[in-house]
């Protein structure tokens, strides 16, 4: 048995490109992940019943049944399995339907491996930790949330919140590495009939990162996943040792097209509000809190 950071974990590969698959088959295994992959979301159900894995990545645009048809049959077949979803970078719309079916979290393309490595990885770790009882409290990184006293603090110093900015903040810290959805967040706090005004939950945000956050404009803790929602940091996710040292020379593996720096991640759609898409100062919080900005790029 290998020593890798990935020794034990069993990845299944869900792309019809065979370029995709190989990018990802050879830098994983270098990891010492063990990898399967499947070309069709029939043969991944075929697989996951046959032999189970830990993991799954899982492309949307793919012929046969599709991606979003298989993420509800795999999350029906395996609920506790994760699955992450590799999209494109202009489909947030499927993003968000798809973290709403059940998806776990979402890798956008191009990305680099160390990216994929380390969500891999907290998508499992997650999915292995026993779930704590509703009323414990949590404490990650200098923030302590209570849910019987209803109290936050910072340091050890009590945070003045209000009702909303507390039952936005225990919700995303109670989910903390996942990306939460505008929709979802929105439905929790404000209920259903809300999902679709993000401008409160904007409003709400930028509040509490001022309450909560060393350096409100560089978010350590409230990120944002530009046009798709929010997600609470988790640092153990976020700061892992060994991919912070890199990954040795596997983590330069793979082709150009999964590793490309920041911009291309990104595509064009920070550089300004051609598409519309941000007024003015939701640019800013989208921009600052961007959670694609944790992991460093290969």
């Amino acid at each position: 048995m290998g020593t890798g950071i990935g020794t034990g974990i069993r990845v299944l590969v869900v792309d019809d490109e065979m370029a995709i698959r190989r990018a990802l088959r050879v830098p994983l295994t270098e990891l010492g992940f063990e990898v399967t992959e499947a070309t069709r979301g029939e043969e991944a159900l075929r697989l996951v019943r046959a032999s189970p894995a830990d993991v799954v990545l899982l492309d949307l645009q793919m012929p046969g049944m599709g991606g979003m048809n298989t993420l509800v049959k795999l999350k029906k077949l395996a609920p506790r399995l994760p699955v992450l979803i590799l999209t494109v970078q202009d489909c947030e719309d499927l993003k968000v339907e798809a973290l709403e079916a059940g998806a776990d979290d979402y890798i956008t393309k191009p990305f680099s491996i160390r990216e994929c490595v380390a969500r891999l990885r907290a998508a499992v770790r997650r999915a292995r930790t026993p779930k704590c009882p509703e009323d414990a409290p949590m404490e990650i990184g200098e923030i302590r949330l209570d849910p019987v006293r209803r109290l936050v603090t910072f340091s050890g110093a009590a945070v003045h919140l209000t009702r909303k900015e507390y039952l936005i903040l225990h919700y995303l810290m109670r989910h903390a590495g996942r990306a939460v959805t505008y929709g979802k967040l929105l439905t929790e706090v404000w209920g259903h009939e809300y999902r679709n005004e993000a401008g409160y939950l904007r409003t709400f945000m930028r509040q509490l990162r001022k309450k909560i956050e060393p350096d409100p404009a560089r978010p350590k803790y409230l990120l944002t996943d530009a046009y798709v929602g929010y997600r609470f940091a988790d640092l153990q996710d976020a700061w892992d040792d060994d991919l912070q040292k890199g990954c040795g020379g596997a983590a330069a593996v793979g082709s150009e097209r999964l590793r490309g720096p920041l911009a291309m991640l990104m595509g064009g759609r920070l550089a300004g509000q051609e598409d519309g898409g941000w007024s003015d100062g939701e640019a800013d919080d989208d921009v600052a809190g961007n959670g694609l900005t944790w992991f460093p790029l290969a």
